[in-house]
């Protein structure tokens, strides 16, 4: 009789302990797992991806919608798909990730497509800026940009500023396809002739081939894409060692003068004019608030598109884990996020439900100094934009 009652009372204080647990103390964490390079020449993407990722959950008290968090990086090192899909079928098989996030380059995130497809695993572009990638997967969100979105706006501003002939200067790949037919076609709409097009290898080091190129075109300004990074230091010092600048020929283009490698331009930099959808110096409460929690939680992080992309796509997770409660439901978190509207350190922005591409403010940047620092300074807003690439 001792033993029963004891067994019942045993079962008795089990079932009040469970019933006055909170939600939040049995909530589950949720695993996000974040594909980026971590090493290499482009390893500052995926150490910006960590702490934008980082301070944007401990901005929120270390925990999104009630649930502890578990972010889980993986390495791909640069352009490499086949590696890239290694570890995101390690992630979802052995680590057993909830969402994924990251992807700095376009053939890395299409690699991944039918395995996000076949999990129902949402899956937010931090970075990759290729149009096509959201159509590859209905799980594919983009808090990023894309080349077609920043550069239709550049085009239509460089006709309406009287320039007549243009060369478009691209690295070969994906991004840098889109920015050519996008220049080209939108170019050609207004008036415009792109006089050549030049498409260069990923691998390029020695840009004075084809800045000569664009020296000897006639045309008055280049459109220019590549990969942040050295590409983008090594084509603006061939731009101004070759005397481009000096002949007239004006410099356009989107993330070329990124705030990770500003200052290391010098005065070179100074008058690059840029058509893009961030710039560190955006003034805004939102920017101010994201400035200070990036730097808080790494001191040597910068604020750029990067790390907002990376900050936004948290945003993105945010929402999806609090309209699931927590729990793996792909599609109703897909459901969840495209109906999102936020207040950004970019400027308002949404998830387009058809494209489940982020739509949002493109603006006109020209680099100065202020402050003995180099910013890009924001000059207008061409107001809110989609991914044009998406309308084709």
């Amino acid at each position: 009789m001792k033993f029963q009652r004891r067994a019942i009372a045993c079962a008795l204080f089990a079932s009040a302990a469970l019933s006055l647990a909170s939600p939040q103390a049995m909530a589950q964490a949720v695993k996000v797992g974040i594909i980026g390079p971590f090493s290499g020449p482009f390893a500052h993407y995926g150490s910006l991806f960590k702490a934008a990722a980082e301070s944007y959950v401990a901005s929120q008290g270390g925990k999104l919608a009630g649930h502890d968090i578990e972010l889980i990086y993986r390495d791909t090192g640069g352009p490499n798909p086949a590696l890239t899909k290694t570890l995101v079928q390690e992630l979802l098989v052995k680590d057993k990730v909830d969402y994924l996030g990251g992807f700095v380059f376009t053939p890395n995130a299409m690699a991944v497509a039918p395995l996000i497809q076949q999990t129902r695993t949402p899956t937010v572009i931090f970075n990759a800026a290729t149009s096509a990638i959201t159509e590859k997967s209905e799980y594919f969100v983009r808090t990023s940009y894309t080349l077609w979105q920043v550069t239709v706006p550049a085009a239509q501003w460089a006709a309406k500023n009287g320039m007549k002939k243009v060369v478009t200067a691209v690295t070969d790949y994906g991004p840098g396809i889109d920015a050519e037919t996008a220049f080209k076609s939108e170019f050609a709409k207004q008036g415009g002739t792109v006089v050549e097009s030049i498409r260069m290898p990923i691998a390029t080091t020695d840009f004075g081939p084809f800045v000569q190129r664009i020296k000897a075109s006639g045309a008055q300004a280049v459109y220019a894409f590549l990969p942040g990074g050295p590409p983008n230091l090594g084509f603006v010092k061939a731009y101004n060692e070759n005397g481009l600048a000096k002949a007239g020929v004006q410099f356009l283009g989107s993330a070329e003068t990124d705030e990770y490698d500003l200052q290391k331009f010098g005065d070179a930099a100074l008058g690059l004019t840029t058509a893009f959808h961030y710039s560190g110096a955006h003034d805004s409460p939102e920017n101010r608030k994201f400035v200070a929690a990036l730097r808080k939680q790494d001191p040597n992080a910068v604020a750029n598109y990067a790390s907002v992309g990376a900050w936004d796509g948290m945003v993105v997770i945010h929402r999806m884990i609090e309209a699931t409660g927590g729990k793996k439901d792909g599609p109703q978190a897909l459901a969840a996020a495209r109906t999102l509207k936020w207040e950004s350190p970019r400027g308002p922005v949404s998830i387009d439900p058809k494209t489940r591409h982020i739509t949002q403010d493109v603006y006109l940047r020209k680099v100065e100094k202020v402050g003995g620092l180099l910013v890009n300074k924001e000059l207008q807003s061409f107001g809110p934009q989609t991914d044009f690439g998406l309308e084709k």
